[in-house]
């Protein structure tokens, strides 16, 4: 029977932490900001391309946590390409996962900072440096801690999309004071699909990633009490809160703002949340969606500091990273690799606002499409694990159903999306750039590889 991947790190996180963890690192101001290109693009036929991707998110993330339930690991999907296709294919996920945190939070902290700098009228590297400095302490601290943290900072962004929609649901049946039954009146004027299927095509794009960050629930699971159990519920339950936040906003949206209102937003004022809360006649809103941005986003880095503390640390246990990023403290945190990530994360920081010219380009077009790369791995490791998985008796309570068909659908589904990206003019620059990393991490990996077997002589 094969082993279970074990770890040194803690055991103090609960279901509810890893579910608002998942929530929290999928809620990022992608949602607030980035809502209105997909319905741009698409029209209400967005709602679509959100189920499209919703599906595909699905089939990975059951196939995932029936792997994960099995053989518990922080390395997660790292771990698993590992024990399928050998050390490169860990190295690499592990490392490429690794590097699409640091440019995210990076980007992040940027976002935020720039927003809390115009609040006190101060430059935006000041609150940036005082909130990277902050979750450092809260990351060097017991996972339980932390995960307590997280809680309650996702619970605010969950309540709040939890109160648009009610408000949003009210306006469009015309249930507050002042505001007419909307009913379909701007779909109808619009059309369900005005850009026909192109637009359905270019949306699916734009909303394809929306769901991107659930993954980190089996991360952490590794550091929960009861592994098999927590993911068994953690997994499903944020699966199906994202697909109800994200579609159930999506639809809000559409039903109350005329199509021609909505667009890609680089403001809060701008936010097609503000537009429907200003319909409501709320007081202050732009200052309210500031702060719940800013909030979203901070979340977010904090999760995505968890994440990529545990990959590395997972990395070096596997001879993939430095030795030093394996040691963990005497409250199982790995504190060389939280600290890795914050060094990098001032690094990522700093190259936004430096932005050499084509680099940051690069690097975070590479981000696009490493969530690609992650899934399709995802797939192809279980398709090459389950059997064995099977054999052993190490299913637990969650298996992924539809054996083997549906494995494959997924496949096809992500070589179909992959087609459209490099259909796409502005997204094929995403696959480009991140097949040229995979390509470098792979390389690299052999080399390391051969260098670690002449050290060992």
């Amino acid at each position: 029977m094969a082993q279970q991947t074990s770890t040194q790190l803690g055991s103090g996180l609960k279901t509810r932490h890893l579910t608002m963890m998942g929530l929290g690192s999928a809620i990022g101001a992608g949602l607030f900001l980035g809502t209105g290109v997909g319905i741009r693009a698409a029209g209400p036929a967005v709602l679509i391309a959100y189920v499209i991707a919703g599906i595909i998110v699905v089939m990975v993330m059951e196939m995932l946590g029936e792997m994960a339930a099995a053989r518990p690991s922080s390395g997660s999907f790292s771990s698993y390409a590992r024990q399928a296709f050998g050390g490169w294919a860990g190295f690499t996920l592990g490392w490429l996962y690794w590097f699409m945190l640091i440019m995210v939070l990076g980007a992040e902290m940027t976002g935020a900072a720039a927003i809390m700098g115009s609040w006190f009228g101060i430059d935006p590297w000041i609150p940036a440096l005082v909130c990277v400095v902050f979750f450092a302490i809260v990351n060097f601290a017991r996972v339980r801690g932390f995960g307590e943290f997280e809680f309650w900072f996702s619970f605010i962004k969950v309540a709040v999309i939890i109160g648009f929609i009610l408000i949003g649901t009210a306006l469009w049946l015309g249930l507050l004071p002042g505001q007419p039954f909307i009913g379909f009146e701007n779909i109808a004027e619009s059309g369900f699909a005005p850009n026909g299927i192109p637009g359905i095509a270019a949306g699916l794009l734009a909303v394809a990633f929306a769901f991107g960050g659930i993954e980190l629930v089996t991360i952490a699971a590794a550091e929960s009490e009861n592994p098999a159990k927590s993911i068994a519920t953690a997994v499903r339950s944020v699966i199906w809160r994202i697909s109800v936040f994200y579609i159930g906003s999506v639809a809000i949206i559409i039903l109350v703002l005329p199509y021609s209102q909505i667009d890609s937003a680089e403001t809060a004022a701008e936010s097609p949340f503000t537009q429907v809360l200003s319909m409501a006649n709320m007081p202050g809103v732009v200052g309210f969606m500031e702060a719940v941005i800013v909030l979203a986003l901070l979340s977010a880095f904090n999760a995505q500091i968890y994440a990529s503390s545990r990959m590395a640390f997972d990395l070096a246990r596997e001879g993939d990273a430095p030795k030093i990023l394996g040691v963990a403290n005497r409250d199982n945190v790995p504190i060389n690799s939280v600290v890795l990530s914050m060094i990098f994360a001032f690094i990522s920081v700093g190259l936004q606002y430096w932005n050499p010219e084509g680099l940051l380009d690069f690097l975070l077009n590479a981000v696009g499409g490493v969530l690609v790369v992650v899934w399709f791995m995802i797939a192809l490791s279980y398709i090459k694990l389950h059997p064995e998985l099977k054999a052993n008796n190490e299913i637990t309570t969650v298996e992924f159903k539809g054996w083997p068909w549906l494995p494959w659908v997924s496949v096809v589904a992500l070589a179909c999306l992959t087609l459209l990206m490099l259909l796409d003019d502005s997204a094929r620059s995403q696959i480009v750039s991140v097949l040229a990393l995979t390509a470098g991490l792979a390389i690299l990996s052999g080399i390391t590889r051969i260098t670690g077997k002449k050290d060992a002589k």
